[in-house]
């Protein structure tokens, strides 16, 4: 069994249908609970149910990232960055607003969760 607990939502699964009842039973007798069913979504992450158990994705999140970007109709590339690739100094003008790529730089290590391919370009980035 497993218990996530984030703020005010609370996450049970496990592999004991039985024992998730009677711990879901003694969380009711010491707090208020709400049962919404089987995870769907939680922190920007799909949950799908499949026969091997389950399956997590972003796409919601990575569509939205993207979107955010303006890069909506753009072609997607066989491999994000070129491996041992180096950075130039940049000799142009500074970001006009930093905290916007911090932000972006921030959402794309969260995404990083369901996509491992991507985190040694978002570590390039970071």
């Amino acid at each position: 069994m497993a218990l996530l607990l984030y703020e005010d939502n609370i996450i049970l699964e496990g592999n004991d249908s039985h024992a998730c009842t009677i711990f879901k039973s003694y969380l009711d007798t010491c707090f208020s609970n709400k049962n919404l069913g089987p995870l769907k979504y939680f922190l920007d992450i799909e949950v799908a149910w499949g026969p091997k158990g389950l399956f997590l994705n972003q796409r919601k999140y990575a569509l939205e990232i993207v979107e955010e970007c303006g890069l909506l109709g753009c072609k997607p590339s066989d491999f994000p960055m070129e491996a041992q690739h180096r950075l130039a100094l940049a000799t142009g003008s500074s970001l006009p607003d930093v905290g916007r790529h911090r932000c972006l730089v921030g959402r794309l290590i969260y995404l990083t969760i369901t996509r491992p391919d991507l985190c040694y370009a978002v570590h390039i980035l970071s």
